[in-house]
């Protein structure tokens, strides 16, 4: 009995100031972004979903909105545990993250989270999902970093900042998840420790 979870990264963000926009709010789609989200959805279509779920913020769930649309019969679900880091860069240009090769973690104080309060977040939701839709196979739209480190801890790799754009050992060919990837863990079994299957698809 398979239980499959396809984690699905939002589609390009409407940015033209470029900045680091994190968990602010308003952020949509570009029209690229929607293209994407479409041919995400058009990948997943055949996939018998059983649910689908959507970080709160704008983006992701207008990416998820593209699954729901193809899927007429499922409503969209909320996720907080989905939702992108927690970091101290919103709002600032995105080359002071990019300087930074991406690590938005170090130095951060208690109130941001680290790699692994991201993971802990993921697990919480992978368990619940395997609990509620066993033998099933659910979306859940999610940011890049969630599904980064969720592949390192399924590769049992150090929760490391640097390491999340050095993905390609495990099937990540550009490095770090696609805009509009899909990241599927398959689960084999009900144990609890057991380490899900990894399959990689950027469908454009």
């Amino acid at each position: 009995m398979e239980t499959a979870i396809s984690f699905v990264r939002h589609g390009e963000v409407y940015n033209p100031d470029n900045i680091f926009y994190g968990r602010l709010a308003g952020f949509r789609l570009s029209d690229k972004g929607n293209y994407q989200a479409v041919k995400a959805a058009e990948t997943l279509n055949g996939s018998q979903l059983a649910a689908i779920f959507s970080s709160p913020l704008l983006r992701a769930r207008q990416t998820a909105g593209k699954l729901v649309k193809s899927n007429p019969h499922l409503r969209l679900h909320i996720s907080s545990l989905l939702s992108e880091a927690a970091t101290p860069f919103d709002g600032q240009p995105a080359r002071k993250v990019d300087v930074r090769h991406g690590d938005v973690y170090a130095g951060s104080d208690d109130q941001f989270e680290q790699p692994i309060d991201i993971v802990q977040r993921v697990q919480k939701f992978i368990q619940r999902a395997r609990r509620q839709y066993a033998g099933k196979q659910i979306a859940a739209v999610t940011h890049g970093d969630v599904v980064a480190f969720a592949i390192l801890w399924v590769h049992r790799q150090p929760l490391i900042p640097r390491h999340k754009n050095r993905l390609t050992p495990f099937g990540i060919a550009d490095g770090y998840p696609a805009l509009a990837s899909i990241t599927t863990l398959t689960f084999r079994t009900t144990l609890g420790d057991e380490m899900p299957a990894v399959a990689y698809v950027r469908p454009y």
